[in-house]
């Protein structure tokens, strides 16, 4: 017949299976894992640095282009000058994405043509000169005898007015024709107004600004 297990033993095997671990540096008693929150634990945050290199980066490239595309134009006008014995200086810039290239001084009427119609083909020339260079399409901006800076004056006054009178009487009004760059200038004035706002319609080269109430 077997003998029979001491209680004492059995006390004694349970307490040494269920005793809690013991940190053996500071004997800190460190409790059992809850398995109601097993699902709780939130993994450590991954902090990612961001660099802004990349973006500095771009951005001078931009402004690289810009000024590569001013230098191009400059030549490709003081070329044109040149040939056309006509007296001026070239002046660049850049004004937020696009080059800007003015020529000044001198008698430039010729160059201007009348409502600005010769500007305007020697911008897209200007343009062409510039995108044949640099493999990209220009947007730059050309002015001749600061015909588009007064033209960007008077268009200013233009629209401001036509905003007041459209946002008092709630009726819509249609502006002379105007080109791309005329438009714009209303469409900015228009949109910084308070109770109106623009739509262009039409075909080029009859295409207008609407000025209409804000809906």
């Amino acid at each position: 017949m077997s003998t029979p297990q001491s209680s004492t033993e059995n006390v004694t095997d349970a307490a040494s299976d269920t005793s809690p671990d013991t940190d053996t540096d500071t004997d800190t008693v460190l409790p059992d894992a809850d398995p109601v929150d097993a699902d709780a634990v939130v993994e450590p945050a991954v902090v990612v640095e961001t660099d802004d290199e990349d973006e500095d980066e771009d951005d001078e490239e931009a402004d690289d282009l810009l000024v590569q595309e001013g230098d191009v134009a400059g030549d490709y006008l003081e070329r044109l000058l040149d040939i056309l014995d006509v007296d001026g200086d070239i002046d660049l810039d850049v004004e937020g994405d696009r080059a800007s290239v003015a020529v000044v001084g001198g008698e430039l009427r010729t160059l201007i043509g009348p409502d600005g119609a010769t500007l305007e083909a020697l911008q897209e020339l200007t343009r062409l000169a510039v995108a044949q260079s640099t493999g990209t399409r220009s947007r730059l901006m050309l002015d001749i005898g600061g015909f588009r800076a007064k033209r960007r004056s008077d268009l200013t006054e233009l629209a401001g007015q036509a905003a007041s009178r459209v946002a008092a009487s709630g009726t819509s009004e249609r502006l002379a024709p105007m080109n791309p760059f005329e438009r714009k200038v209303v469409h900015d004035v228009i949109s910084a107004a308070e109770g109106v706002r623009s739509e262009s319609e039409g075909e080029e080269p009859n295409r207008r600004v609407v000025v209409l109430p804000a809906s």
